[in-house]
C-alpha cells in the first residue's frame, strides 16, 4: 500500500510474463513434466511441518493442488501422495466447537492474499502475515500483515513484500525468511533482527470474541530513532461478501475501521493505538489502522497493541463504544 507510479509499458510486460509463467506451469501439469520451483515457495523442513502445512492449506484456507505447489514447492503429484500417505483430505476436516477461539493460522503463501494492486506486493513474505477466519463462515478469512512495514528517520526500514527499495535492499543485504512460532497455548509470535541493531516482535493471541495483538521494537542502535510509522494491513480478498474493490463499504472511526458486507448487519474491525492515520485501500482491497511507536532511544523498547473482531448486528458504532470499554489495550506479552 506503499504509493507506486505506474508505467504502462513495464506493466504490460509485467502482465505478459505473468501469462506466460502461469501457462508454462499449466503445460507442465497437463504433460506430465517436473514443475518448476516457485521463487517464493518454502519447502516443508520435516514430514511433520508437511502435515500442519497440508492441515492449514487442505482443511482450511481450501488450497487447490496448484497453489499447494506454489506455497510448498513441492510437485502437484508429491502433494497428491503426501495428502494421502498423511492422511489430510478434505472428507476428514475437523469440526469446531462453537465456543473456540476465533482461528488464527499462520498464513502459507501460494495465494496472493491481495485482489489487486498485485505490483506494489511482489512475493509476499509469510512471516508476518496470519489468516483470521470469520466466525459466521469457516471458508471466510481476513489476512492481517503484522507488520507490513516499518518506517523510521532512517527510511523504509522493513517491508513485508518486494515493492520499493528498504534501507537494507539499498545495502545489498537480504533478510533471511523467517517462521511463525506456534505456541501451545493458539498464540503465535516471532522476533526479527535486523543488521543495524533494530529489533522488532509480533504477539498473536486468539479468543472467542476478538484477536489481540501486539507489536515492540527494541533500538539496537547508536542513535535515536524518530517518525516510527507501522503500516498493519488487514486484506479482505479471502473474506466473502466484504471484498468489493471500494472504500464506500467502510466504516473510520479512530482508531476504529470496520468494513460491512453488503447487507451492512457482518463487520470486520480492526484498531492499532496509539493509531496514526486511518485508511483503505480499494484495489487490494485492505483495512488500515496505522500506529505509530514513540521515539526510541538507544536501548529503549517501545510497543504497540492491536485488535481484530467481527461483528454480527447494524450498530457498529455501539460496538466500537463496547470493545473501548475493555481492557485490550493491557499487554498481550513481552519479548521471551
Amino acid at each position: 500500500m506503499i504509493p507506486f507510479k505506474r508505467r504502462t509499458p513495464a506493466r504490460s510486460r509485467s502482465s505478459f510474463s505473468l501469462f506466460a509463467a502461469v501457462l508454462f506451469v499449466a503445460l507442465c501439469v497437463t504433460s506430465g513434466v517436473a514443475q518448476v520451483t516457485p521463487a517464493n515457495a518454502r519447502r516443508p523442513a520435516s514430514d511433520s511441518d508437511l502435515k500442519y502445512w497440508l492441515e492449514s492449506m487442505v482443511w482450511h484456507h481450501r488450497f487447490t493442488l496448484e497453489e499447494i505447489h506454489l506455497a510448498t514447492g513441492l510437485d502437484t503429484n508429491a502433494v497428491t501422495r503426501a495428502m494421502t500417505r498423511l492422511n489430510v483430505t478434505p472428507a476428514n476436516r475437523p469440526t469446531r466447537s462453537a465456543n473456540a477461539p476465533l482461528l488464527v493460522l499462520p498464513y502459507p503463501g501460494g495465494r496472493h492474499p491481495r485482489v489487486g494492486f498485485l505490483e506494489g506486493a511482489i512475493e509476499p513474505q509469510r512471516e508476518t502475515k496470519i489468516s483470521v477466519f470469520t466466525p459466521w463462515d469457516n471458508t471466510s478469512y481476513v489476512v492481517a500483515d503484522v507488520p507490513e512495514a516499518i518506517w523510521s528517520n532512517l527510511g523504509l526500514t522493513y517491508l513485508a513484500h518486494t515493492h520499493i527499495p528498504t534501507v537494507f535492499d539499498k545495502q545489498g543485504i537480504k533478510l533471511p525468511p523467517l517462521e511463525w512460532n506456534r505456541r501451545t497455548d493458539g498464540a503465535l509470535e516471532f522476533t526479527r533482527s535486523l543488521p543495524n541493531g533494530i529489533v522488532y516482535a509480533a504477539k498473536i493471541l486468539p479468543d472467542p470474541e476478538a484477536v489481540r495483538m501486539e507489536l515492540w521494537l527494541t533500538n539496537g542502535t547508536a542513535s535515536a530513532l524518530t517518525d516510527l510509522r507501522v503500516q498493519n494491513c488487514v486484506m479482505l480478498k479471502s473474506a466473502m461478501d466484504f471484498n468489493a474493490q471500494t472504500n464506500a463499504n467502510k466504516l473510520f472511526a479512530k482508531p476504529f475501521i470496520a468494513c460491512r458486507n453488503n447487507s451492512g448487519d457482518r463487520w470486520v474491525i480492526t484498531a492499532w493505538e496509539p493509531c496514526h492515520r486511518l485508511w483503505g485501500n480499494a484495489p487490494v482491497p485492505c483495512l488500515h489502522s496505522d500506529p505509530k511507536f514513540p521515539d526510541c532511544a538507544p536501548g529503549e523498547a517501545k510497543r504497540l497493541r492491536g485488535w481484530l473482531s467481527f461483528y454480527q448486528g447494524t450498530n457498529v458504532q455501539a460496538e466500537f463504544a463496547r470493545i473501548r470499554k475493555l481492557d485490550w489495550l493491557g499487554a498481550v506479552a513481552g519479548p521471551n
